[in-house]
């Protein structure tokens, strides 16, 4: 077994305080290469039908992958998953940063959280080994308090501190985790699923080395990434993801009044080109990553610290455009108490715009609200309300269970103003303007998710710009505009490619094709690490077979292909911006749907087939009952 992974998941029972070793075989690996691939294994395996997500049955995971902790930009994110409180299905997020890199350095590959814990505990992983600690203390305090907490009692400045936040205690169905305060599994609410647990941090210290099969080779393909990325003129280094705040509001696509409209007035003051000429004070990276696509910012005024980092798009999207905020300042101390609170910052802008536009419809009132003005632009209460939403307090209490349960709460009609898909709240990508968001939303394990494959702009770029699209066949531009069948098979591609990504993990923003990192460059780098000879065939299978287990786990929970719809918003006409007067055709969407099912080897019914099961070697988990 290679050197690049240790072959080794700890499994760990909160209830009895107890640890053991499963040791996997290296067709495992081959099979799924790990993260989320390797996560929806196990989810099929451990999850029974039916489970409570908040529930001791319900096992939280984290798995790191065979490239993991490899000095290659990118090759640093992880997967955490578990049965989502928020959708009642498929749950997965994953993460950048340091942290998954130090697991691997522990000595494991992953880790199966079982149980509930009677008391807050903390788990301390190192040289080996797994110590239940007591976390009682840290219990209702803020993310930078326990990771200031934990470095002091540990007395290690170099510890990898993972946590669920105040929200997650407080059991909101879009609670996070984030490591090292600034890296977060933003979706799913596995955050809750930690909280529920009373485990209060994972803390991972190692000293383990992780080296590749072949040195050379891995080498070779660091060398020729660095030839080949040009960082003086990346985006992603020098705005961070907000850099694209400009581009989608004069496309007509930028997310505002909780999407009725797609430009934005003040989307010039809110971009990222803004905040590196005002607020911004550093560019922060992830472990090995020559990108630096992070930012952190500090508003003194407003207690705005660099210490847990800064804005990327969807938040500067969510608590910005979408809830009419144009006060970027006002927005980079929302964002930080999202932080401190380790919220969803999605779930959470998308839940205030909600209850703003009941608020404009009177449908809620200053009683309601507690006297909060919920009013478009109003910076003031939208900071206000995610301490409500944090604290589980007033009409935070209602929003902190999802925009799908609050409208079915608070009823008068609310419902069409609750943005979701199977629960999950929508990113901040229109699907109107992007048009095969509207099968990435659709149909996504997790809910509406804009990271499921890249976007409708790439596409346009296929035959024109070398993106690297190529590799897989994808040569003729297609209009995001589009959704026929081309389309289809281009997202159907991408997905495969993305989801790739999500199992090795790779990050999407080096990767192509938003990146430098070629696919066949990063199938060296799996080949290297590994000594294996995988195709770039074989690549894109793990990515459809995690994408269908994924969707057998949601079929395993009841959903069927009638949940793999959008909310009827969508459907609608923009009434402003440059898209003003169009909506998504839904015969057009129906007939692209039908498409993908094809292209997927599902039925009808939205049910994997046993043909297509065969094709991905997964008859054992059709054999096991679904």
């Amino acid at each position: 077994m290679s050197q690049s992974y240790s072959g080794k998941i700890l499994h760990v029972d909160l209830a009895d305080q107890r640890t053991w070793v499963e040791e996997l075989d290296e067709s495992i690996y081959r099979r799924y290469l790990g993260g989320s691939a390797l996560a929806s294994h196990f989810m099929l395996r451990d999850i029974k039908p039916g489970i409570d997500p908040l529930g001791p049955e319900n096992p939280l995971m984290f798995m790191t992958s065979i490239i993991n902790g490899l000095p290659l930009s990118g090759a640093n994110r992880y997967t955490a998953a578990a049965k989502s409180p928020l959708t009642g299905g498929f749950g997965e997020a994953e993460a950048g940063g340091y942290w998954g890199p130090e697991l691997k350095r522990t000595g494991f590959d992953g880790i199966i959280v079982h149980g509930q814990s009677e008391k807050p505990v903390y788990l301390y992983i190192h040289d080996g080994e797994c110590e239940f600690r007591d976390a009682s203390h840290y219990w209702g305090k803020l993310a930078g308090e326990v990771q200031d907490g934990l470095e002091e009692e540990l007395d290690d400045k170099r510890i990898c501190v993972l946590q669920t936040g105040v929200a997650g205690e407080n059991l909101v169905l879009y609670a996070a985790i984030v490591n090292q305060l600034r890296h977060f599994h933003g979706r799913a609410g596995l955050g809750a699923v930690m909280g529920s647990k009373k485990l209060k941090a994972i803390v991972v210290r190692g000293r383990e080395r992780v080296a590749p099969e072949s040195r050379e080779g891995a080498r070779d393909v660091v060398k020729w990434f660095q030839e080949n990325y040009d960082k003086e003129n990346d985006r992603m280094h020098l705005f961070g993801t907000a850099g694209g705040v400009g581009g989608l509001d004069a496309d007509g696509i930028l997310p505002t009044f909780n999407f009725r409209q797609g430009t934005f007035e003040h989307a010039k003051e809110i971009s990222g080109q803004t905040m590196a000429d005002t607020i911004l004070v550093n560019r922060g990276t992830c472990f090995s990553c020559t990108v630096a696509c992070k930012r952190e910012v500090e508003v003194e005024s407003r207690g705005v610290s660099a210490k847990y980092g800064g804005m990327e798009y969807e938040i500067i999207g969510a608590l910005g455009s979408l809830c009419g905020v144009g006060d970027l300042e006002a927005i980079a101390e929302g964002s930080q108490w999202v932080n401190k609170y380790v919220l969803d910052g999605i779930s959470t802008g998308v839940a205030i715009a909600f209850a703003m536009e009941c608020y404009e419809n009177g449908i809620l009132t200053k009683e309601d609200t507690d006297g909060i003005e919920l009013t478009w632009g109003n910076a003031d209460a939208m900071i206000a309300m995610i301490h409500k939403i944090g604290k589980r307090e007033g009409l935070g209490n209602i929003l902190a269970d999802g925009v799908k349960r609050a409208a079915e709460q608070i009823g008068k009609g609310s419902e069409k103003f609750a943005l979701h898909v199977k629960g999950q709240e929508l990113p901040m990508h229109e699907p109107r303007g992007k048009r095969s968001l509207t099968l990435a939303y659709a149909v996504s394990p997790t809910g509406a998710d804009h990271m499921e494959a890249i976007h409708d702009p790439a596409f346009e770029g296929l035959g024109v710009l070398d993106n690297g699209l190529s590799e897989v066949g994808l040569t003729e531009p297609l209009d995001r505009m589009e959704l026929g069948p081309k389309k289809v098979k281009a997202f159907f591609y991408a997905q495969a490619i993305w989801s790739l990504y999500n199992s090795v993990g790779m990050c999407d923003f080096v990767g192509i094709p938003i990146g430098a990192l070629k696919l066949k460059a990063l199938r060296d780098f799996i080949n290297a690490a590994t000594g294996w000879d995988m195709t770039m065939w074989e690549l894109m299978k793990v990515g459809e077979r995690a994408n269908t287990l994924a969707r057998l786990f949601n079929v395993r929970e009841g959903f069927s292909a009638t949940d793999d719809t959008l909310p009827d918003r969508i459907f609608e006409p923009l009434e402003k911006g440059r898209l003003e007067g169009i909506g998504v055709d839904r015969a057009e969407f129906g007939q692209a749907l039908k498409t993908y099912y094809q292209m997927a080897g599902w039925g009808d019914d939205g049910v994997p087939t046993p043909a297509k099961l065969a094709e991905l070697d997964l008859l054992a988990v059709m054999a096991n009952g679904y």
